[in-house]
């Protein structure tokens, strides 16, 4: 169990990596009065800093080696 989830923060630390953030579209309403409604397409932006996926690799091969030390 210790090795496959030293494993999947690895991966998931080395994605962190390379993809810093993502943007998405998401409708708004602008004006709602009675029957007229107006909306805009607001583009949002989620982002991590990098050195996230780093910890996250370090920590994953952390847990890989005491893993494999323990069997």
């Amino acid at each position: 169990m210790g090795k496959s989830l030293g494993v999947i923060l690895m991966a998931i630390g080395l994605i962190l990596l390379i993809w810093t953030g993502f943007t998405y579209t998401k409708k708004e309403k602008v004006v709602d009065a009675g029957p007229i409604e107006i909306t805009a397409d607001r583009e949002k932006t989620v982002q991590w800093p990098p050195y996230l996926g780093g910890i996250a690799i370090l920590v994953g091969v952390f847990v890989y080696i005491a893993a494999k030390r323990k069997t």
